[in-house]
Order: structure tokens, then C-alpha cells, then sequence
């Protein structure tokens, strides 16, 4: 069985080409995008519907409540179990997302040092003393793909990733291959890409259609599930600005406006974060996309294809 990956910039329309080219091959579906993995985070993070997945298997969605914090170390284990189920029933694994550092955590064998507490609360107290946008600006110095990679509102990952660079004496990224898969050496790895103006016209237009379809309404019941309790679920792209506004921070037209602003930048740093992958073909919006990922899923992997 092979393993396929879409991945790509938020609004490039992997979930639905991830279907079509799932229906055509006989391909289960692994989320790998780091906010879907969480229960009644829909409409802002917008997951697919039942009925737009057209009966194709998706894992590892809602698999998580928003009190919880999920690792790449977890991640990592939970995908790759997921991925020999899928394999054990005769199907091919077709990884969607646009997590990079998940998608990595997937195919390439990183290694995850054990935490030290000493280090933990060292760095937990200087970041009480400096704040967080230095904390991450020291981050992206050490390790300028890991301030890519990791969200710069994202207190606890930013420790976590300076905590392994304090341990291993390594950037927190040394270990993610750019060229060879050592996991699933023979994956087939697409990436979804659009001009940049018609992407931020597509990320505008999609929050626009996310507080039509009640994301504030989402985010209040979310807030009575306990989602300020957890660490990760309340940082996600506008659950955190509608937080602010639900909670007086700010206005809803600055919680709208903030969400697309944020979302552009975030988009950005995906297409860099993936742009230094070797492995992806790149798909623009002109090309035939299915058809493209359909021929050369039909060719064995290769570094020459990839």
C-alpha cells in the first residue's frame, strides 16, 4: 500500500480534492491538521462534512476535547498506528493537511527527547520575565525553521522546542530530513499552491462565510466546554480573536478583520515551512490538479519525481 500526501497553504482546497482523489484509488483519509483533531471545532477550522467526505473514512478528526493538548510526539505515534490499520484493511493512506510539522513528524524518524524539568521551569520563569514575542524571537534565532514551524502565540511549544535545544545541543529541527523519507521512503508528496493574491481573496472570503455560518455561536459553546482550560484548542486562528471579543477585548469587527490578517500570515509561513521540502510536487490552481496526482500516484516515488 502507498502513502499519499496533500498538503499546502489554509483555502487551497486539499479536503475536497483529497475526497475525489480518495474515491478513485480506495484511500482512507489521515487529518493532519493540528485544530482539526479537536471535538466542535468546526466551522473555524473548516472541517469537512459528513456528507462533502462522501463516505470516505477520515481519521484522526474530533479525536480530541479542547481542555486536551496535543504533541507532535503524540501525533506521531497515534498517525503512523492509524496508518498501518489503514494499510492492514487493503487501503492506501492519503495524509491531508497543512500542519508541516506533523506531516514531518509522519514520514520522517524524529527524535523527542524527554523533558528536563530544571530546564522547563528555567525557561517558564524567563519567559514570565521577557514574554512570549521574545521568547519566540530567540526561538527563530536558534532555529529559524522552528519559528517557522511554531505558532509565536504558542507559549508552550515555543518552550517545548527551546527546552530539546537546551537538551540535544541541536536545533529543535535537526532531525527533520529534507530529501529522504525514512519512515515511508516511497510516499508520494503533493503540494497545493495559488497565487498569493487570489489565496488572501480565498482566506478573506472564507472567514467572511465563517461568521455567516455562526463561528461566533461555535466559539461560545466551546468557551462553556472548557476550551480556556486547555493550552492549545484556544489559540487557533480566530477562536483566540473571537475569545478577546467575547470576553471585551476587543470588537467583533476587530475579531473579524484580526482572523484575516492572522490567517494570511499564517498562510505565508506554510508555504514557507513546505517550500523546503525537496520532496513535494507542487500543484497550481491552472493545472488539471486530480489528474496530475492520479498519474503520478500510478509511478513508483522517486526523488527525481518529488
Amino acid at each position: 500500500m502507498s502513502v499519499l500526501v496533500i498538503c499546502g497553504a489554509t483555502a487551497t482546497g486539499k479536503s475536497d480534492l483529497a475526497v475525489e482523489i480518495a474515491l478513485e484509488i480506495g484511500a482512507e483519509i489521515v487529518n493532519a491538521d493540528s485544530m482539526q483533531l479537536y471535538r466542535g471545532m468546526d466551522i473555524g477550522t473548516a472541517k469537512i462534512s459528513v456528507a462533502d467526505r462522501k463516505g470516505i473514512p477520515h481519521n484522526l478528526l474530533d479525536v480530541l476535547d479542547v481542555k486536551e493538548d496535543a504533541s507532535v510526539a503524540w501525533y506521531q505515534t497515534r498517525a503512523r498506528e492509524v496508518i498501518a490499520e489503514i494499510e492492514s484493511r487493503g487501503n492506501h493512506a492519503l495524509i491531508v493537511g497543512g500542519t508541516g510539522l506533523y506531516i514531518k513528524a509522519i514520514l520522517d524518524d524524529l527524535n523527542f527527547p524527554d523533558t528536563n524539568p530544571a530546564i522547563r521551569v528555567e525557561l517558564e520563569m524567563q519567559a514570565s520575565e521577557i514574554g512570549l514575542p521574545a521568547m519566540h524571537a530567540k526561538l527563530a534565532d536558534l532555529d529559524p525553521a522552528a519559528g517557522l514551524a511554531i505558532d509565536a502565540k504558542n507559549l508552550r511549544r515555543v518552550i517545548r522546542a527551546l527546552e530539546v535545544i537546551k537538551i540535544t545541543d541541536k536545533p529543535f529541527t535537526a532531525n527533520l530530513p529534507r530529501k529522504e523519507s525514512t519512515r515511508y521512503p516511497d510516499a508520494h508528496q503533493f503540494g497545493l499552491v495559488m497565487e498569493r493574491e487570489n489565496l488572501g481573496e480565498r482566506i478573506d472570503a472564507r472567514v467572511e462565510k465563517m461568521w455567516e455560518q455562526g463561528f461566533v455561536a461555535e466559539v461560545e459553546e466551546l468557551l462553556e466546554l472548557g476550551i480556556t482550560h486547555g493550552r492549545t484548542a484556544q489559540l487557533a486562528l480566530g477562536y483566540s480573536q473571537i475569545i478577546k471579543y467575547l470576553t471585551g477585548d476587543m470588537t467583533e469587527d476587530q475579531a473579524k478583520e484580526e482572523t484575516k490578517r492572522a490567517t494570511r500570515q499564517y498562510a505565508r509561513r506554510q508555504e514557507t515551512w513546505f517550500s523546503r521540502d525537496e520532496r513535494i510536487q507542487w500543484i497550481s490552481l491552472n493545472q488539471p490538479r486530480k489528474r496530475v496526482i492520479l498519474e503520478k500516484f500510478s509511478q513508483p516515488a522517486s526523488s527525481a519525481d518529488l
